[in-house]
């Protein structure tokens, strides 16, 4: 491998949440750090989730009661540092006769949350008779029901708007950040430090070093160590975990469902998310690549056929599914026993002999990714031998909590937009709201509003591109504007983003009809389309 052209002290591979994050930490404390990431930030597991913030009651089953008090912790920080993107969710637990977990237990259960929580941002819970239930939810299957329990977990609608915001944060702490760079190569030295190849975003091949690599590639962790001269064990065995989204149905709930699946007993969560509501999800071992994974059509089956038991007027069909995704479980691996034992905290490994200085991301949850990410730098001390300071982030915000009460006024300054669009641009950017408002000011033109509804600027798409690192129309569509997530996929808004970007991004007829036919290719995949 060629001697690297530039030098850090810390590369990051893979652009997820747990990478963003080891990346805005890492450069928080000063580090030099480079963060490459194979596609685009976000897309892969932090994406394909249940969207929930939330401190693992059912590990509690588990006696995880380390992981839940943590996951606790960081919920409560996350409602405050990222106040924009996350938010208290109330979520009901229907209790029925015969199933799994009785009253007494989920009780038991409710009890030991609170207490883990202290100092939490949301109401306790309260236990409800089969009456009170039905009062609040009356589309919820009276028979054998005895009662249930209510607690507040927390939702972000937006999971890749809260990593793109990492990613942000990252670089403006002065990490140099790569989408669409994947590794292709590692080499350790004996003298503990490494070389990275990777391919940059025109193709070209690049090597950088650093003392310290930080692999935080995912269900990818095994893939990225293949990349060295060194054999490795094998690491990672993710699940399969899919979901369906549909819209509103006779009995639908007012507020998010948590239950116990009759089939199999396997929590199922129905949560109104987006105008739309989200049913998840599966667990199933899987092998291949991890971008393969697609909700099969029996697992598509389990969850509508688990949504009608529990809402008997639903009726909900294949057909009134808008769409559906899956993504895979980044944990250890076992072999055997069920899928719902493997352990969901984090395992942070120090690789010894040639590999010293790589550490390797195993497992984690979505909500606990900042803990995660202050454990990693602090690990990467001993190789860079040197202090790398006290962390950061514990209280830091994020770029759109910051000044997120003024978010409100600001958007009233952006004419043209409905009520809705004006609630829908605070939603997604908070207090960087701002930023749309400074780049109208300096171009009038990019005050245009796409749609008719009022929703949608031509400056999101120049913001995506200019400041959000968006590269691709699926980039701007799915992961920076977020209408790719509506009911229709983006798609009455896809011609006129596709325009923009093409002016912003130089793209010529033929590139821009490459770009349009890949954002189809993706929806089709997405509506289970041939």
């Amino acid at each position: 491998m060629a001697e690297p052209d530039a030098t850090f002290d810390l590369i990051v591979v893979g652009g997820g949440i747990n990478g963003a994050g080891i990346a805005r930490d890492a450069a928080m404390r000063g580090l030099n750090v480079l963060l490459l990431e194979a596609r685009d930030f976000g897309w892969a597991t932090s994406a394909w989730s249940t969207r929930l913030i939330h401190g693992g009651l059912r590990y509690l089953e588990y006696a995880e009661i380390g992981l839940v008090r943590e996951s606790l912790h960081e919920r409560r920080r996350l409602l405050r540092n990222a106040a924009h993107l996350v938010k208290p969710l109330k979520i009901t637990i229907p209790i029925y006769k015969g199933g799994k977990r009785g009253r007494t237990i989920i009780k038991l259960g409710m009890l030991a949350y609170d207490i883990l929580s202290l100092g939490r941002l949301v109401p306790g819970h309260r236990m409800l008779n089969a009456a009170e239930l039905v009062e609040e939810e009356p589309g919820i299957n009276p028979e054998g029901l005895v009662g249930g329990a209510q607690y507040y977990d927390a939702q972000v609608a937006f999971i890749e708007r809260l990593v793109l915001e990492l990613v942000i944060a990252a670089a403006q702490s002065g990490a140099e950040v790569w989408n669409y760079s994947p590794v292709t190569g590692i080499q350790c030295h004996d003298d503990g430090t490494h070389h990275v190849r990777f391919q940059d975003r025109s193709g070209a091949e690049r090597v950088v070093g650093a003392p310290v690599v930080i692999n935080a590639a995912g269900p990818w962790v095994d893939q990225v160590l293949g990349l060295s001269d060194e054999a490795v064990p094998r690491l990672m065995g993710g699940t399969k975990g899919s979901h369906v989204v549909v819209g509103d149905f006779d009995g639908a709930p007012g507020n998010a469902i948590y239950v116990e699946a009759r089939a199999d007993a396997r929590p199922i969560f129905v949560v109104p998310w987006n105008q739309q509501y989200l049913i998840g999800t599966t667990d199933i071992r899987i092998e291949g690549d991890p971008a393969d994974a697609r909700a099969s059509d029996e697992e598509i089956a389990y969850l509508i056929g688990e949504t009608n038991r529990l809402f008997p007027k639903a009726n909900l069909t294949v057909d009134d599914i808008h769409f559906a995704y899956a993504g895979v479980r980044p944990l250890p691996f076992k072999r055997k026993g069920p899928e719902s034992a493997i352990t969901r905290r984090h395992i942070i490994k120090r690789h010894r002999g040639k590999l010293r200085g790589m550490i390797s991301i195993i497992g984690g949850k979505l909500t606990t990714y900042r803990h995660l990410a202050e454990q990693a730098v602090n690990k990467s001390a001993r190789p860079l031998r040197r202090s790398v300071g006290k962390c950061r982030s514990k209280d830091a915000l994020f770029p759109g909590a910051e000044h997120y009460e003024s978010a409100e006024a600001n958007v009233q300054a952006l004419a043209g937009l409905s009520a809705a669009g004006r609630r829908r641009l605070v939603e997604i950017y908070g207090g960087r709201v701002q930023r749309l408002v400074e780049l109208i000011e300096a171009e009038p033109e990019l005050g245009k509003v796409l749609d008719p509804e009022g929703t949608v600027l031509a400056a999101e798409v120049a913001l995506a591109v200019r400041e959000e690192f968006a590269w691709h129309l699926s980039d701007i569509v799915h992961r920076r504007l977020m209408v790719g997530l509506s009911a229709n996929l983006g798609a009455p808004n896809t011609l006129a983003i596709a325009a923009i970007a093409a002016t912003e991004l130089g793209w010529g007829s033929e590139e821009a009809e490459r770009q349009l036919a890949e954002l189809n290719a993706h929806n089709a995949q997405l509506r289970r389309a041939d």
